[in-house]
């Protein structure tokens, strides 16, 4: 027979058993743990330090730091979700400490995270293979993928699914392109070609691409061919021969959102993840190899949008 004896200091419920002659309190160790993660996840998904959740909690900081080292030295619990209702993808990679890099594929239509990995470099073919292998394994199968111009990512995707539409990020594309033109160009040309990338991005529908391909074609006759042929003469030049270079090979990926609203034409979506993934980062900096590795997997197990 259990009944009720008093309260602890700390004011839990004591018990007390008649047969045994002894007092015990019942602990709920499945509740205890997840009340832990509870501020955990704060640290994770907030950058709060130790001493602003000590404040909210209620707890010291040898408890916080406890919680946190222990939930590091683990990695977050493997989910089973398919990945088949994942159709219109955003992929992309950011650097955080080099060569190590952290990949991330985004669904377009709910602008939320659904997988990633920290320590996959973007331009190593067999690390993106293995990547992107266990995710097909696990049903995704894509409609279309919207990512920079990445050549090794380009390749991969392709291989793995060879039906997938890729769609360049026009954004990546006209940032890209003005920068190698320069912002007062002196050339006709580059003048010429820097209204072109100023109108990549303002393509609403197929009547306007219809009038911006004529202009690429026109320039290209006009001035490209000659520029292609030309040895290099100094860096600018060299530059005006990258941005047409980029554009005459992106051009057959760059519009495929005119013709199925669904598919992004950036991966900006992901660059603001990236974003605020780097400044809560930059507030637990110092830790251990492992650790940061698991960081990173925490961080993209909560999935923010």
């Amino acid at each position: 027979m259990v009944k009720k004896n008093g309260l602890y200091s700390n004011g839990k419920q004591r018990w007390y058993c008649a047969d045994c002659k002894r007092s015990f309190h019942w602990g709920n160790t499945a509740n205890k743990h997840l009340n832990e993660q509870v501020w955990f996840k704060k640290w994770i998904m907030e950058g709060y330090s130790v001493r602003q959740i000590t404040q909210q909690s209620g707890h010291s900081k040898n408890k916080l730091f406890r919680i946190v080292d222990q939930s590091l030295r683990e990695e977050p619990p493997n989910t089973t979700d398919s990945m088949e209702k994942h159709r219109y993808l955003i992929f992309d990679g950011t650097f955080l400490h080099r060569p190590k890099s952290i990949v991330v594929l985004m669904d377009a239509l709910d602008n939320k995270t659904f997988s990633g990995k920290y320590g996959v470099s973007e331009n190593s073919e067999s690390q993106l293979t293995g990547y992107f292998e266990p995710l097909r394994t696990n049903g995704l199968n894509p409609v279309s993928c919207t990512l920079d111009g990445n050549p090794q990512a380009i390749k991969v995707i392709k291989k793995i699914w060879p039906e997938i539409i890729i769609q360049r990020c026009l954004v990546h594309i006209q940032r890209q392109g003005l920068s190698w033109c320069r912002r007062y160009p002196k050339s006709v040309y580059a003048r010429q070609l820097r209204k072109i990338f100023l109108r990549v991005t303002a393509i609403k529908t197929k009547e306007e691409l219809g009038k911006f391909v004529k202009l690429v074609i026109q320039w290209e006759r006009r001035y490209g061919r000659d520029i292609g042929q030309k040895p290099e003469k100094g860096w600018v030049f060299s530059d005006i021969k990258k941005a047409r270079s980029m554009l005459i090979k992106a051009l057959p990926d760059m519009f495929h959102y005119l013709g199925d609203p669904s598919i992004p034409f950036t991966t900006n979506g992901l660059e603001s993840y990236f974003s605020r993934l780097k400044g809560h980062y930059r507030q637990h900096r110092g830790l251990s190899r492992k650790k940061l590795e698991n960081y990173f997997h925490w961080y993209l197990f909560y999935k923010p949008k």
